[in-house]
């Protein structure tokens, strides 16, 4: 396996303008559609919906002239980038990881935290806003306060 991070990839004027090109042809395709790519004017190769979709991420970020960094799930980020991604504060982050909401190790003196973990935890906070916004909206109808 390559490396874990790839980037940042800074677009060339080049690349933007192929990209803004190539966005549009990604984002027309159906969800789930078949795409294939050609090689060197070689034979097809279908690619998978969901790499279709990282790809129109892609070239939607460099059609804009945004670099790019594209990091496996396994990838260990530090405290800050953990706290950015959650948007809180890095004070907030380290008691999170202290109480062991979010797993992590240390490297020396310095913590360490996957970002899959990071973005579970991300996710598990989302469904559980969800929820109780959910909540809240059936007692108001319940309480008349809202319709």
């Amino acid at each position: 396996m390559g490396a874990q991070v790839i980037g940042p990839v800074e677009p060339s004027a080049d690349d933007v303008r192929i990209a803004r090109c190539a966005a549009a042809k990604l984002a027309a395709a159906a969800p789930g559609s078949d795409v294939s790519i050609r090689i060197d004017g070689g034979e097809g190769v279908k690619l998978p919906p969901s790499v279709v979709r990282i790809l129109a991420e892609i070239m939607e970020h460099f059609a804009h002239a945004q670099a790019v960094v594209l990091a496996t799930r396994e990838f260990e980020v530090s405290t800050q980038r953990a706290a950015d991604i959650l948007n809180v504060s890095r004070p907030y982050l380290v008691e999170l990881l202290e109480s062991g909401k979010i797993p992590f190790r240390r490297v020396g003196t310095h913590r360490r935290v996957r970002l899959d973990d990071v973005l579970a935890y991300q996710s598990e906070m989302r469904a559980r806003t969800s929820r109780a916004l959910d909540e809240l909206t059936e007692l108001s109808q319940e309480l008349g306060l809202y319709e």
